[in-house]
C-alpha cells in the first residue's frame, strides 16, 4: 500500500529564505533518519514563511503505512517553529 501526504505548513520567525531552509533542512534530515519515508518540499520554495511537504510511505498493509505517516505528522507537530495547516491523504 502506498500512502501520500500533501502537508502545508507555516514557519514562524523566519526573515529570509536562508533561515527557512535552515529550519527545513533540520526537520527533513531528522525525519529521514528516524522514519522509513520519503519527504521533500514540493511547493512554496520562494516564500519565507510557508512550505508544502510531500511525504510518501510504502508497506504491505494500509494500517502499517498509515501508522508510519501519522508518526511523521506527530513528529512535525513537535517542532515549535512550524505549524501544520492543511494536510491531505491519498492512497494508491
Amino acid at each position: 500500500m502506498i500512502g501520500f501526504i500533501d502537508c502545508e505548513c507555516i514557519i514562524y520567525d523566519t526573515q529570509s529564505l536562508k533561515e527557512k531552509r535552515a529550519v527545513l533542512q533540520r526537520i527533513l534530515t531528522r525525519i529521514k533518519q528516524k522514519y522509513n519515508v520519503s519527504i521533500s518540499e514540493i511547493d512554496f520554495q520562494d516564500t519565507w514563511q510557508r512550505t508544502k511537504f510531500g511525504i510518501v510511505a510504502i508497506s504491505s498493509s494500509k494500517v502499517q503505512t498509515e501508522r508510519e505517516l501519522q508518526n511523521v505528522l506527530g513528529f512535525i507537530d513537535s517542532f515549535p517553529e512550524i505549524e501544520r495547516t492543511v494536510t491531505m491523504f491519498e492512497w494508491l
